[in-house]
């Protein structure tokens, strides 16, 4: 089995150095690269070519969002998982808006930061249904209006399958849980998880999430988001 390549940035050397312990003790990831500051991360990136990079948010010089940001614009980006020391921070909302995977907190036991690499390595977001609801009702209070309007317009992309495709990402349900759900196979849920992604631009199933409840598809006084 090909080991999972992580990166580590974070401008406390302390967190750094407890991080590479606990990941130390994982026979299937490897610790390509660490950084303290996001203006290092992407030519360590093309240095390292990880799989994984663990993002602080606050740094001195060039924060984890913006270095996010940067990561996800770039051709086969490596998936990113923002740590932070909040449970709802509004640069958390940021950082999965710009495309991150998910985030861990920093007190976060190791064996559940361990296997939260394992899962955005394997393309899963690291948000469990209750942390994703914290974090959307966080954003809710500001323009919620207009972002309502914006994401209505953009779901009108979707078929009406994969809008019930995209209501039930939204709610944190895994592939087999939509397809028994839904009364489709796995496979054709897939398929519509990356229609919806295409169609929308969007990067993960975090996205996808975000976009329903912004669409008011997740409240349960609009289930049709029409």
């Amino acid at each position: 089995m090909t080991a999972i390549r992580l990166l580590l940035v974070d401008d406390d050397p302390l967190v750094r150095a407890g991080l590479a312990l606990m990941m130390g003790g994982a026979d299937d990831i490897e610790i390509v690269g660490e950084a303290s500051d996001g203006s290092e991360v992407e030519a360590l990136v093309d240095r390292t070519r990880p799989d994984v990079v663990l993002m602080d948010i606050r740094m001195p010089s060039m924060d984890g969002l913006t270095a996010t940001e940067r990561l996800r614009g770039r051709d086969d980006p490596p998936q990113v998982v923002v740590l932070t020391t909040f449970h709802a921070d509004e640069q958390v909302l940021h950082a999965l808006r710009a495309g991150a995977a998910g985030f861990v907190l920093k007190d976060t036991p190791p064996a559940e930061i361990v296997a939260a690499v394992r899962r955005v390595a394997g393309g899963d977001p690291v948000l469990s249904p209750t942390v994703t609801r914290q974090l959307m009702a966080h954003a809710a209070g500001t323009a919620a209006d207009t972002r309502r309007s914006r994401a209505r317009e953009r779901l009108a992309a979707l078929n009406d399958r994969e809008r019930e495709v995209a209501v039930a990402v939204g709610r944190g349900l895994a592939n087999a849980e939509i397809a028994a759900a839904l009364f489709m196979s796995v496979a054709t849920v897939k398929t519509h998880v990356s229609r919806v992604l295409a169609k929308l631009g969007l990067n993960n199933r975090v996205q996808i999430a975000l976009l329903a409840y912004d669409a008011g598809l997740l409240d349960g006084t609009d289930g049709a988001g029409r």
